[in-house]
């Protein structure tokens, strides 16, 4: 496989082999991009975690402090009143009837669904649907609610959901370069605290393995596990 020209010149121009610190690594990344588009900055955490365990299936939401940088598209799945206050709280689409049938029909230009308790039980029919998009619903992560305006309110803040994947790896975008870098290391330190924080008791030795930062188009720079807090 040939590699390209950009690839080559990040070679040259970034050490892949050394540990950084987040702020080195923002710098890093954003120096070394060449793309004509803002990159986002991703965090890849891999987790000494057998995820076939569901005591050890690590999930769960954390709201970024400076937000992701994405205009994030919102459906609200809810009946009246409740529709309406979604909507006046900022959710691009909003109803019951209208929106399950485009939903059936394959239609998912959304983000983020999030439901009221009460219509679950007909969008839950769409599980084969929405499960593989990852856009099902989930108490857990605060998406089957009443207060829907919060909810709302909340996912246009920058609130993220996380789940670990089978290989036992979190991976997740945590703002756009163009952000300053101490506002990136700021969200990256709130995401890795909440994964630290939901560590499960039955795991034993070492929870965090490594911990990289990249960007959309960039290498992936280790980050030295001084920056960790104790896990």
């Amino acid at each position: 496989m040939r590699t390209s020209k950009r690839v080559k010149e990040l070679n040259k121009s970034v050490d892949v082999s050394r540990d950084y610190t987040l702020s080195e690594a923002v710098t890093t990344l954003r120096d070394n991009s060449k793309v004509k588009f803002v990159e986002s900055l991703d965090c890849a955490i891999r987790l000494g975690v057998d995820p076939r365990h569901a005591d050890q299936m690590i999930r769960g939401t954390v709201s970024l402090p400076n937000g992701t940088g994405k205009d994030v598209k919102v459906l609200v799945i809810a009946k009246e009143p409740r529709s309406n206050e979604a909507l006046d709280a900022g959710a691009d689409y909003a109803g019951f009837e209208e929106y399950l049938e485009k939903l059936k029909g394959g239609w998912a230009d959304v983000d983020v669904v999030i439901a009221t308790p009460d219509s679950m039980s007909e969008l839950g029919k769409l599980g084969k649907v929405l499960g593989p998009k990852g856009l099902m619903p989930n108490p857990k992560s605060g998406t089957v609610t009443n207060d829907v305006a919060k909810a709302v309110k909340e996912v246009k803040a920058g609130k993220i959901e996380f789940r670990v994947d089978k290989t036992g790896i979190i991976n997740t975008s945590i703002g756009k370069l163009d952000f300053d870098t101490d506002k990136l290391v700021e969200n990256a330190q709130a995401f890795i605290n909440t994964i630290i924080k939901l560590r499960p008791s039955t795991v034993k030795g070492q929870y965090v393995k490594s911990l990289f930062l990249s960007s959309s188009m960039g290498p992936g720079l280790r980050i030295s596990k001084d920056e960790i807090p104790v896990h």
